[in-house]
């Protein structure tokens, strides 16, 4: 390399630094701006609803509590002593947690916006525009947004859970109680359980975390060399060098929640053995969850297969086969084909090859977006009406709406899905979401795993042209709780086999729409679309045929004056 080469690399290099300088200046100035107005929005708007809410949380958990029957007597009294601990520290976490976000938010929100706006627009006037722009509103709407999402949590999802509560136990189920009989032997468990494993797990972590230090500094460095991870977006370089010179804090963080979780770890063991009625359960618990612990680390690290200690068998319905699966031997050609394509999955995640991972946000956006399309669909063929539409926005709990639409757009999705014989889910033309490619978040996998089941028993049932046309309609029109509900409709097939079959595919995907909608961000975007969907309806005019039924009550012109009344009522 010439002099005239080092000199110009130095050159750009002092230029960067220089560049990077200015632009934290500017994004530290923003944030110190724009970060009181929006502490001040979350802190106060969560606070106000977290205290204003309190005492009817209390109330109806206490009643909720008090009249449900899926809890046995002594099990529910146990509940009632310990339920004013969490009800008085509730205020007090959500309020911290709010100052601790709103500090966060609102600071480091308009500091990324700044990096991020360089790499966005192509025009130097419009990079040095959006530098100073960007990231100051937005930041504002977001923090009302916050504020929006707990108020839907703490108005509409706590007393959701709370209500499911109260409903009837399935005939075949028994309430969870505790026996009085095993709580000795439980707590006999416990008391070996927890001096036990907590040492062993803590000796665990501490002897893996050089693994961890230094595989996360070489993972790190070649990101940083090869542009990949938390280095693939130019405002995110600074951040994620930080990282590098961060990371043994991060171990440290690690090892201290590795012994924080095995006090808990330990305690289950009490629950296992009431579980299984059996003191040898318990403790074979004790001696299993050491090797679970450690070969979570090692898949985690990316280290040998298994655990070199041992792995008793704690559950009596669990088979010999399994357990000598997980313990990593003897398990033929099946293991063997296992741990290869387990070894070659941890390849393709580590090296970032061959598979697209999809984002939550891209597969809660793709679920809007079709509840959208469809909901015009269902507007034009009168299965929804303006009325439910009106119902949904004035009163916000329309079944119709919030639980059947989104329900027939899943139902859709599994359709399609299912006469492509592919693994997982089609959400578009060029997009099949499956386990590998799909978002590793939990609450993201409670909902796709259900989703692919119903696909393959939609597929096991080889469903007609007529009866997946017909299905779509009954969806929409019928409660779908008894085979005779089809007796007066067009469904073609009089089998009450599969009838039951299809009905109860439906009321389960209806069930994972009501969970859907406890998560707080669902309630303010569907709350958005059906808005756009009024307003389309309403200036589409009569000429649709979903709204005739307005014409006795005015014209669409006088209707259109009412939308933003109707819209603010929301």
């Amino acid at each position: 390399m010439s002099p005239s080469d080092i000199l110009g690399k130095l050159r750009s290099f002092i230029s960067f630094l220089l560049f990077f300088f200015l632009l934290s200046i500017l994004g530290i100035i923003k944030g110190s701006v724009i970060g009181p107005i929006a502490f001040a929005i979350i802190v106060f708007g969560n606070s106000a609803v977290i205290i204003g809410l309190w005492s009817a949380h209390v109330v109806w958990t206490y009643y909720c509590v008090a009249r449900t029957n899926k809890l046995g007597l002594v099990f529910k009294v146990v509940v009632l002593m310990l339920l004013p601990l969490p009800v008085l520290l509730w205020p007090i976490v959500g309020i911290v947690g709010s100052l601790l976000s709103g500090i966060g938010y609102g600071f480091f929100s308009p500091l990324l916006a700044t990096f991020q706006a360089v790499g966005e627009v192509d025009s130097v006037s419009h990079k040095i525009h959006h530098c100073f722009i960007d990231g100051c509103w937005s930041t504002i709407q977001r923090s009302c947004m916050v504020v929006q999402d707990v108020t839907d949590f703490c108005f509409h999802s706590y007393f959701s859970f709370m209500d499911e509560l109260r409903e009837n136990l399935p005939p075949l189920e028994k309430p969870i109680d505790i026996r009085l009989s095993l709580l000795p032997c439980c707590l006999l468990v416990i008391m070996v359980g927890m001096p036990f494993d907590m040492a062993l797990i803590t000796c665990i972590a501490i002897w893996k975390s050089p693994y961890m230090l230094f595989i996360g500094w070489k993972r790190l460095l070649e990101d940083l060399v090869g542009r990949k991870g938390p280095f693939l977006e130019t405002e995110c370089v600074p951040f994620a060098a930080l990282a590098i010179i961060l990371w043994p804090l991060v171990v440290v963080g690690a090892v201290l929640a590795a012994i924080i979780v095995s006090l808990f770890l330990a305690l289950y063991s009490g629950v296992v053995l009431h579980q299984e009625d059996s003191v040898k359960m318990g403790f074979a618990y004790i001696v299993a969850v050491v090797s679970l612990f450690d070969e979570y680390v090692n898949d985690l690290l990316y280290l040998r297969e298994g655990s070199c200690f041992p792995r008793p068998i704690y559950r009596r319905n669990t088979s010999h086969a399994i357990e000598r699966k997980n313990l990593g031997g003897g398990g033929g050609d099946d293991d063997f084909k296992a741990q290869n394509s387990k070894h070659a999955l941890q390849q393709n995640r580590s090296g970032k090859w061959g598979i697209q991972q999809y984002r939550p946000m891209q597969v809660w956006d793709w679920l809007f977006k079709s509840c959208e399309v469809n909901g015009r669909i269902l507007l034009r063929d009168s299965l929804i009406s303006i009325r439910d539409v009106e119902e949904y926005i004035v009163k916000g709990n329309c079944k119709i709406l919030g639980i059947k639409l989104p329900a027939w757009s899943l139902l859709q999705c599994l359709l399609t899905s299912a006469k492509s014989n592919s693994d997982g889910l089609v959400i578009s033309d060029d997009v099949v979401l499956t386990r590998m490619n799909g978002p590793k978040d939990r609450v993201f996998e409670w909902f796709i795993g259900p989703l692919l089941i119903i696909k393959e028993q939609l597929k096991n049932l080889k469903l007609e042209e007529t009866e997946e046309t017909c299905l779509k309609e009954l969806v929409m029109r019928y409660k779908n709780e008894l085979p005779e509900e089809w007796d007066t409709t067009a469904f073609p097939s009089h089998d009450n086999v599969r009838r039951a079959q299809l009905q109860a595919l439906i009321r389960r995907l209806q069930g994972i729409v009501a969970s859907m909608s406890r998560i707080p961000t669902f309630r303010r975007r569907f709350r958005n679309l059906i808005k756009v969907l009024y307003i389309e309806a309403l200036q589409d005019g009569p000429s649709t045929g979903h709204i005739t039924e307005h014409r006795e009550k005015g014209s669409v012109q006088s209707k259109k004056g009412n939308v933003d009344e109707l819209i603010n009522k929301c």
